[in-house]
């Protein structure tokens, strides 16, 4: 028995190991872009998502909006509160609807994330999300034309916690907190898919999604 359990150890750790060193750089830089977006440009894509507000772009403003929401490196948590303080400054629901769904979908960590499984992957990511914003915002604009879509009472813009007066510790502050965010479920999802790769029959996958 304890044969038996040491040769599937073994072979867990040797598809786990694999695994990391493939994805290991990609999930670093992916959250070193991200800290840097959003330490030194958040304020910069809120304030050029706010500049939209100026411009006559009609039913056209969702598309800008879905780009920007891509571009944000907030979460839902944090999408959300910023999306009640631009309702209350007047921004348009249906360009918050595009701004909202393509930010939740996606963000340019998980887009360098996305990187790790090719450019095909990529793109379909990146153009599934943009679309996904578009077609929030025309539902908005089309269904709630004559009313408001949107109940944000009881949300407030959230406080930043980039507040060190020095600029590399507030972007290591940030970093060490998406480490922190994110690193257990990193490995967590390696551990399971090195478990799917041993215990999983590769014809029955070839059987359900193709060869490719």
């Amino acid at each position: 028995m304890i044969d038996i359990l040491r040769r599937e150890f073994i072979y867990l750790w040797y598809y786990f190991d694999i695994q990391l060193r493939q994805i290991f750089g990609y999930w670093v830089f992916g959250i070193v872009i991200g800290s840097v977006i959003s330490v030194f440009g958040k304020e910069r894509i809120n304030a050029l998502f706010r500049s939209l507000q100026n411009k006559k772009l009609g039913v056209f403003g969702v598309v800008p909006a879905s780009l920007i929401g891509i571009a944000s490196p907030l979460c839902m948590y944090g999408t959300i509160p910023i999306a009640a303080s631009f309702s209350g400054k007047g921004m348009k629901d249906d360009w918050l609807a595009a701004f909202m769904m393509s930010s939740i979908l996606l963000n340019p960590q998980l887009l360098i994330y996305s990187a790790a499984l090719g450019t095909t992957a990529l793109i379909i990511r990146f153009v599934s999300c943009f679309l996904c914003g578009i077609a929030a915002g025309l539902l908005v604009r089309f269904f709630y034309r004559d009313k408001s879509f949107f109940d944000f009472s009881g949300f407030s813009e959230p406080t930043s916690r980039d507040t060190d007066p020095s600029p590399l510790l507030r972007l290591l502050k940030n970093i060490w907190r998406n480490v922190k965010a994110t690193g257990v479920y990193f490995l967590f999802g390696i551990a399971l898919s090195a478990l799917f790769q041993r215990y999983v029959p590769e014809d029955v996958v070839v059987t359900l999604f193709g060869n490719n």
